[in-house]
């Protein structure tokens, strides 16, 4: 099966810059969750550094733009988002166990 992809455009935290990257996605709802994974790197990709900087962003899913507000999913939601997307991409299940780091859950809920 096809996985999932949408482009999330972030503002650089130090540039203010645009920064698009593709990523993987699940839905939750109306929202849509991404995994801050880097392939199980020690380190937070850049992308999650400036959304926490800064959680509103832009998304492309298909054909369809639109402005969403991310948050970090915690506690039951992420567990359970977790798995969603450990379901959609069984590789996230290695990469946590590459890294000691709490892999983040972003879900980014359109507004």
């Amino acid at each position: 099966p096809d996985t999932p992809c949408l482009l999330l455009t972030t503002t650089g935290r130090h540039s203010g810059e645009a920064r698009t990257m593709p990523l993987i996605y699940g839905a939750a709802g109306r929202a849509y969750v991404i995994i801050g994974s880097k392939g199980g790197a020690s380190t937070q990709p850049a992308w999650y550094h400036n959304l926490c900087a800064n959680p509103r962003v832009e998304l492309q899913v298909g054909t369809q733009s639109l402005s969403a507000e991310a948050r970090i999913a915690s506690g039951d939601e992420r567990a359970r988002l977790w798995q969603t997307m450990v379901d959609v991409y069984p590789p996230y299940a290695d990469y946590q166990r590459k890294t000691s780091r709490e892999i983040p859950v972003v879900v980014l809920e359109p507004v």
